[in-house]
């Protein structure tokens, strides 16, 4: 999630209570405690020697002054901001331009269905799908006929009585508030094994947006694909692997999350991406494009199941959750051969919500030696760090177990395949993010190798 720290949007004018400077002090005290001051803007001198103070507008209303206190109700033009306000976050930004808006129909209720964060994908802002459900909102959103301007400053229709805030002057409103030009909003994502997104685009004509990860610019349609910012740590490890001069397929290449790290970092010299969805394939061709490595990387179509390579790979990416398991196959069908290669294979392991008592293990492939863990293959244990317990500092029971019985289940199918004994060793187990409540999305890095006679 991301926020902008922009200026702050200044409105035509605002309410004040104009007053003598010798009340000023004593004015001012009395609206702060009855809460009537609005301090986002600075008190500010008008004509005939007297000092304003601004006040909120939707409590001009409550405003009852003792007559020891003579002062006129004025409209300031152009206001200053606050030092306060001018430090305002985001969040507060938004929810003050929202008020201002909404005048003397902001309430409790509003405040608390504005969001406090978003996704930002260049000058299009990404909106929660829990944000501006209430039924005001959804009125103004759809552009009916919704609540009463504010009188006498309404920048699109000033003094006309009876005139209501279209739909779109609330989307607005939230993309000046925010430094944006577009807004959407998400929703549930779709349950048709693409994880298509259900998203609004609630201001502007298009959504296709640029987000850049690493020094790489990826291009997608919010509206039909999703972005995990939450994969960033594992497409840093991609890039940061030793694949020079690598063929590498990737399995589920969605819009290039990881096809792109291992040919615009890892050095691959080749990678074969399949995608069955279409918005995918076409986002996946323009970021091939706009990184310069179109010429080295090849869109499978469809089905992966139905891939028609073999043979030929020194790396797989099985890049799915929750599992990658009908995968499996056809990642050791391509792989090569003579000399096999590496499997990284995603899967989501569920744990039980009690911290499991620390294993005392170390993955031995990282320290040059080897545990036999199946017939014919070796599996070596994921490491445990004995610091600060963080998502991927200690390793569970059950990580390790289900490491195991994917490094013996991949040696089968590829014993199975090829007809002779195959090694599976495990090189590291990575702990990308907790996905739901005590499931966790991990990475198994697992080498391949086919057993040369004696």
């Amino acid at each position: 999630m991301e926020a902008t720290d922009d200026p702050m949007p200044v409105p035509i004018c605002v309410p004040a209570l104009a007053t003598e400077r010798r009340f000023a002090q004593h004015l001012r005290e009395y609206l702060e405690q009855e809460r009537l001051s609005d301090g986002r803007y600075q008190l500010q001198r008008v004509p005939g020697g007297r000092v304003a103070l601004p006040v909120l507008e939707e409590k001009l209303s409550q405003l009852c002054l003792p007559p020891e206190m003579p002062c006129e109700l004025v409209r300031i033009q152009c206001p200053v901001l606050s030092r306060a306000a001018r430090r305002c976050t985001p969040a507060q930004r938004l929810r003050d331009e929202l008020r201002l808006l909404l005048g003397a129909s902001w309430s409790e209720e509003l405040e608390r269905d504005v969001p406090h964060a978003w996704q930002r994908h260049g000058d299009l802002v990404l909106l929660s799908q829990d944000s501006f459900k209430a039924a005001a909102w959804e009125s103004l959103g759809k552009g009916q006929q919704g609540l009463p301007c504010r009188p006498r400053c309404c920048p699109h229709c000033p003094d006309l009585p009876g005139c209501y805030v279209a739909g779109s002057v609330l989307w607005e409103t939230v993309a000046s508030a925010l430094g944006a030009r577009r807004v959407a909003r998400r929703g549930r994502v779709m349950p048709d094994g693409m994880r298509t997104p259900s998203v609004t685009l609630l201001l502007g004509q298009h959504g296709w947006v640029e987000h850049v990860d690493n020094g790489i610019r990826y291009t997608f349609d919010v509206t039909k694909c999703m972005f995990s910012p939450g994969n960033i740590t594992e497409k840093l490890r991609v890039a940061s692997l030793p694949c020079s001069g690598e063929v590498v397929v990737d399995l589920y290449a969605g819009i290039g999350y990881f096809t792109l790290p291992f040919l615009v970092h890892a050095g691959a010299a080749f990678v074969h991406a399949c995608e069955w969805n279409s918005h995918a394939v076409e986002a996946l061709h323009r970021t091939l494009l706009l990184n310069g490595v179109r010429d080295r990387c090849r869109i499978h179509t469809g089905d992966s199941r139905q891939l028609q390579l073999q043979d030929m790979a020194d790396r797989v990416n099985l890049g799915l959750i929750p599992s990658s398991e009908q995968g499996w196959p056809v990642a050791c069908r391509v792989l090569k051969k003579d000399t096999g290669g590496v499997l990284h294979i995603h899967h989501n392991v569920e744990t039980p919500p009690v911290p499991a008592p620390p294993q005392n293990v170390v993955l031995l492939a990282e320290q040059g030696s080897a545990e036999a863990a199946s017939p014919g293959g070796e599996a070596r244990h994921p490491a445990e760090d004995g610091g600060e317990e963080t998502l991927g500092a200690r390793f569970r029971p059950e990580w390790q177990r289900w490491a195991e019985a994917t490094a013996t289940r991949i040696w089968g199918l590829l014993a199975e395949l090829h007809g002779r004994p195959w090694s599976t060793s495990i090189l590291h187990l990575e702990a990308v993010k907790s996905y739901a409540p005590h499931v966790h999305h991990l990475v198994l890095d697992l080498e391949c190798r086919p057993v040369l006679p004696l």
